[in-house]
């Protein structure tokens, strides 16, 4: 007998899947092709819960579990990882970031506007010189009485052209390292605040990527994210969940291109049957199902942790390895299955292709998350 848990999420899977196959797949060649994030489409989103998935109602929120906030990413990447990443940078960057560790005023007054699709997140950590190497980054902030003066530039930053709320990282003591960086809350509009370049991808094109130019940004110390020198340690914090959507955003582009990869081969002829009749091909679709399905309980596992309020660092990275890896490898073997045709942008595992490897990148690099895990092993 089915529990209600397992009814719940069910039906959470089934209705993120039908929004998402149809309201976003007509769109996805589309909007991957003008480079072009769907503004339109975030009152629908907000609708939906999604803008605030999981954060409690007192905040506007969904109050989703972390398990079921994996399926949403999940399901939407499936069709498309552009919006998936939207959603994981909006919820699990910017606005976690405030959630756990902003003050009781900070909460009240930004987590609503962000869970109702007033205003879109975005997190601002990585820079032009500071990739990996984050405790480098350059951008400093020097109080000024009862605000921070705020001078550099942050690169890579996803929703940055979007977004009304941004969480930026910034230097607040020079030579002290990763003990130097502090978080601050920038409103869209604050003086000496501007957006940079759009950046011109390879894939994940629907989701605006940019650089965020900051010159003499005067912010109120009531801004301030936490405590003043503490930042990088609660950005690790923030990234830990941050991983388990990024590994959800890879299960569900795997997913979607061995599903692709799987009809395509039930339909291509070759020497009088179908190819899914070949062993090299069944032995291709074996392995990508076998490692999809792993690369999900690595995941939910995180997520489940998470949930519990137990520390996730070794399995979120773990989860984000895995999945990442195993998505760009399903993402290749899709391709092959296809062909000749698979090389085509009328065949929608062209775009996973190019989708998938911002995975292995995104949240620390494949090296960066064997370097967390190597470490917590040998504690």
């Amino acid at each position: 007998m089915m529990s209600d848990a397992q009814e719940e999420a069910d039906i959470l899977k089934q209705s993120i899947r039908e929004f998402a196959e149809t309201a976003i797949a007509p769109h996805v060649a589309e909007w991957d092709e003008a480079q072009r994030f769907p503004s339109e489409l975030v009152p629908t989103l907000a609708d939906l819960g999604l803008m605030g998935a999981v954060l409690p109602a007192e905040y506007g929120g969904s109050g989703l579990s972390y398990p079921e906030y994996v399926v949403v990413i999940e399901e939407i990447a499936r069709v498309d990882g552009s919006i998936a990443l939207f959603l994981a940078a909006h919820n699990s960057l910017c606005v976690n970031h405030i959630f756990l560790i902003g003050t009781e005023e900070q909460k009240r007054r930004y987590l609503p506007d962000l869970a109702s699709g007033k205003k879109i997140g975005s997190w601002a950590l990585t820079e032009p010189g500071s990739g990996s190497d984050a405790s480098s980054a350059r951008t400093y902030a020097s109080r000024d009485g009862g605000h921070y003066i705020l001078n550099g530039s942050k690169n890579f930053i996803t929703n940055a052209s979007v977004a009304g709320t941004y969480v930026v990282l910034a230097v607040t003591e020079r030579g002290a390292g990763h003990r130097g960086l502090s978080a601050f809350i920038i409103d869209r509009g604050t003086p000496g605040f501007s957006i940079g370049k759009k950046e011109n991808k390879l894939g994940m094109r629907a989701s605006d990527t940019a650089t965020l130019i900051l010159e003499d940004c005067r912010v109120p110390e009531e801004n301030l994210l936490g405590r003043q020198g503490n930042g990088f340690h609660d950005a690790l914090h923030v990234l830990d969940g941050g991983r388990i959507s990024i590994a959800a955003l890879a299960v569900g582009m795997a997913q979607g291109a061995y599903e692709h990869a799987v009809k395509y081969a039930k339909e291509r002829k070759q020497f009088g049957k179908s190819i899914a009749e070949f062993e090299a091909t069944q032995f291709k679709l074996a392995d990508m199902a076998t490692e999809i399905d792993a690369a999900r309980l690595l995941t939910l596992r995180a997520a489940g942790l998470k949930q519990t309020g137990k520390q996730t660092t070794m399995q979120s990275s773990m989860a984000k390895l895995f999945s990442s890896e195993v998505a760009v490898r399903v993402a290749n073997e899709a391709v092959q299955i296809h062909g000749g045709y698979g090389f085509l942008k009328d065949f929608p595992v062209e775009k996973y292709y190019r989708d998938v490897k911002l995975c292995t990148i995104g949240e620390g690099t494949s090296e960066i998350q064997r370097l967390v895990i190597a470490r917590k092993i040998l504690e």
